[in-house]
């Protein structure tokens, strides 16, 4: 299996980063990578993780925020601006939903999905737009999508609708908020990570889902860091209102087995 990059090619120094749910899976790859980039990177979360993100001889900032309130959101972005002055990149990482039939899920369920998955990156990329347009050099935006959003999504239907209004989103706020600001989502493929682990089953489960992926091997949270890395930087100057799929290849179309097992007509 491929080691993926665990040390960061691209330099951010003395940049701000704001990543949402960066101190476990995902959101801890991110940060460390960016931590590793040169930047410095605040973490927000409602409970204080007992580490924190660490890379590059520097470890991350934590603020406690409720992304879900916008309230919140905007006392966390304005303290993460007058302490450092300025913000440069902000991800959208924290998101997730437990699966629920779409028949009987609550409306308060309902709401607090999209609440997380898609208000509270609206919010927070309003919050840093208001320092990203007063600042040299503006900013970048990236929104952590999923493919749930892309294809249908039995059992997390409200997540997938929501991880479909990031897309939207993202390519919206591209257009109105060019050039100053770049704005971009990765559409995350098969992960595997802690938080991951029950929803792919078991181990031979996991090694199934891997060998049927064109990479032969499954995520890993450096993939998609290596992904915002890319976007948050000079390189990508050039990219906005982009999705980059981050899916080793993408799944493999269930009418491929039927064919297989049905043969051909």
């Amino acid at each position: 299996m491929p080691t993926p990059l665990s040390q960061a090619s691209i330099r951010l120094d003395n940049q701000v980063a704001i990543v949402t749910g960066g101190t476990r899976g995902i959101g801890l790859g991110i940060a460390t990578l960016l931590l590793e980039a040169g930047c410095e990177v605040v973490v927000c979360g409602r409970t204080a993780p007992q580490t924190l993100p660490s890379g590059g001889g520097r470890e991350a900032l934590y603020m406690e925020c409720d992304v879900r309130r916008h309230d919140a959101v905007n006392a966390l972005v304005d303290a993460v601006g007058e302490r450092f002055g300025r913000i440069d990149i902000l991800v959208n990482n924290a998101g997730g939903s437990p699966e629920a039939e779409a028949a009987t899920a609550s409306p308060r369920f309902s709401e607090a999905i999209v609440a997380l998955n898609l208000m509270a990156p609206i919010h927070l990329s309003q919050a840093v737009s208001r320092w990203m347009f007063r600042q040299d050099g503006g900013g970048s935006i990236v929104n952590i999508g999923s493919v749930s959003g892309t294809r249908p999504s039995p059992g997390t239907a409200v997540y997938g609708a929501a991880k479909a209004g990031l897309i939207g989103l993202t390519r919206n706020l591209a257009q109105e908020w060019g050039p100053q600001i770049r704005v971009n989502a990765i559409i995350v493929g098969l992960v595997d990570t802690e938080s991951e682990a029950l929803p792919y089953g078991s181990a031979a489960g996991r090694d199934a889902i891997a060998a049927s992926l064109p990479a032969r091997r499954m995520g890993h949270p450096t993939d998609i860091a290596n992904a915002v890395l890319y976007l948050s930087s000079p390189m990508a100057s050039y990219v906005s209102g982009a999705t980059l799929e981050v899916d080793g290849g993408g799944e493999r179309p269930i009418f491929l087995d039927l064919v297989e097992r049905f043969g051909k007509s």
